[in-house]
């Protein structure tokens, strides 16, 4: 591993001792490549993934749009499960990654979409 990604490993382990999602206020978790953005709404007391979104979904990536936009929407979508689901309440899990750009813009989606955190 190089120190970027050690770097960011340390963080994640950082964040995830004080971040935790029960069923009731499950963790939305962010995973960002190069290409695409993935969220999933995790319950750490049974360790189960209750819904999951990504820019890879037919509807998101049919758009021609920047990344930003497409990760809005990839908020927007996991918000929409999730109050389907009957969930409202989330704690943000950014995952090592600056509150900055994509991962703000899923964060942003999500709130708009009814999710509070």
């Amino acid at each position: 591993m190089n120190n970027k990604s050690n770097a960011r490993q340390n963080i994640r382990y950082r964040i995830r001792k004080k971040v935790s999602g029960t069923a009731a206020m499950p963790r939305l978790s962010v995973f960002r490549s190069n290409t695409d953005i993935y969220a999933q709404l995790i319950d750490d007391n049974t360790g189960t993934t209750i819904t999951a979104a990504s820019s890879k979904q037919k509807d998101i990536a049919a758009q021609k749009a920047p990344k930003i936009s497409k990760s809005k929407m990839v908020g927007e979508a996991i918000a929409k499960k999730a109050v389907e689901l009957g969930v409202s309440k989330v704690v943000f899990d950014r995952s090592g990654y600056v509150y900055h750009g994509r991962v703000k813009a899923v964060a942003d989606g999500a709130r708009e979409g009814g999710l509070v955190f």
